[in-house]
């Protein structure tokens, strides 16, 4: 930005903010503004570290409050594809011949914990896309931000894929996708996927396990999403591009293809997304998230994770050195991952995923695969009806 730097740091929107070490010893940026004020956001951090560093050998299910549907969302586009419950818990969204369909959450946020029961549509999906996001590009057009969850559906008899990403102020041409497969089939039942978002990070959940941290730190700058976002679910047609880079079409032969989504959960802060700075006080919310389960991730939690991104995960910008030579400053670089990967951060060798099935714990090595040792730990975590074994 051409100016010195002092105690604070200077990010692209122009605007002052502050800095700290996180418990990693990298730089935090905290936001200046009425939302987290100076002492209250001190608060927020103390409270971080304090319950980073408490030790836990049991995992439960998070504590979550649910909101109703029509309390919280309204359409976004086809409300003649848009099926609501007569209960008022759920929602199903298609896509047909005539057009996909989305809902949009009735507020934006500033930071908040993004929720919901899933079931993706079953058989010959290919070119389908089901998305559960927070954005604001109908505000910020520009430079928006984005949180992605993207399930990209697959021609039959092979798995769903899906893919989260992060985008920051307008950085689309800086995109931090990962794409994954699942370890269970996520057509046959509901699985909830969930979005962590605030100052300090970012976490993408599979039920309870956390299969993508995002620390922010200075040199991110405004490429960590930082202004206020709604929520949204789409169904749509990605024909050009979601199967095999578009080789496969929708085949509306299998039409309706439904999306159902339930048992929503908001746990976030309203406010203006248009007042700058907003005028709302969020601290009560942000001590809130800092309590909560989901907040954390706890040390066997962190296992599964490792065993997820090592087993699951085929791509990851981290590793894609052909596109960046240097990666980018939130990369932190795993050899236990780094080691699956070529330099298109795609793997080196072909994954078998099987849903429900056994399969021989592995791992992949420069040289070939070999067997995991007899001495390694297996963590167990509850993911929806299954129980997770991660070695």
């Amino acid at each position: 930005m051409g100016r010195e730097k002092t105690n604070e740091t200077i990010i692209k929107t122009g605007r002052r903010e502050n800095s700290m070490d996180d418990y990693h010893g990298r730089k935090i940026i905290i936001p200046s503004s009425p939302s987290f004020s100076k002492p209250n956001f001190h608060l927020f951090l103390f409270i971080f570290f304090l319950i980073s560093s408490i030790k836990t050998t049991s995992v439960s299910g998070f504590n979550l409050t649910v909101t109703p549907f029509s309390q919280a969302y309204s359409t976004l586009f086809s409300d003649f594809n848009i099926d609501p419950s007569p209960y008022d818990d759920s929602v199903r969204l298609l896509l047909n011949h005539h057009s996909g369909s989305g809902i949009i959450s009735y507020d934006y946020y500033r930071y908040a914990f993004f929720s919901a029961n899933i079931k993706l549509p079953s058989g010959n999906t290919a070119g389908v896309v089901v998305a559960f996001y927070a954005s604001n590009v109908d505000t910020f057009e520009k430079n928006h931000d984005e949180l992605d969850i993207e399930f990209l559906g697959n021609i039959r008899g092979k798995p769903w894929r899906f893919q989260t990403n992060v985008y920051g102020n307008g950085s689309t041409k800086r995109g931090r996708e990962e794409r994954y497969r699942l370890w269970f089939d996520p057509s046959k039942e509901f699985h909830r996927y969930s979005i962590l978002w605030t100052p300090i990070k970012v976490i993408f959940y599979v039920d309870e396990v956390p299969i993508r941290e995002v620390i922010r730190n200075d040199e991110m700058g405004g490429d960590f999403p930082a202004k206020p976002m709604a929520m949204y679910a789409t169904i749509w047609d990605a024909s050009t591009w979601a199967t095999s880079g578009g080789k496969y079409k929708v085949d509306y032969r299998h039409e309706p293809f439904a999306a159902e989504f339930k048992d929503f959960v908001t746990d976030g802060c309203a406010v203006d997304p248009i007042q700058e700075p907003s005028a709302t006080n969020c601290s009560e919310t942000a001590l809130k998230i800092a309590v909560a389960d989901y907040f954390t991730v706890r040390p066997r939690q962190r296992k599964a994770m490792r065993w997820f991104r090592e087993k699951y995960m085929y791509y990851s910008h981290c590793y894609d050195t052909w596109r960046y030579k240097v990666p980018l400053p939130e990369c932190v670089i795993v050899p236990s991952e780094q080691v699956l990967f070529k330099e298109t951060g795609r793997l080196r060798h072909a994954m078998r995923i099987k849903f429900g099935g056994s399969q021989r714990k592995q791992r992949r090595s420069r040289g070939g695969v070999r067997k995991s040792g007899g001495g390694s730990a297996v963590v167990r975590l509850r993911s929806g009806n299954e129980e997770v074994a991660a070695v």
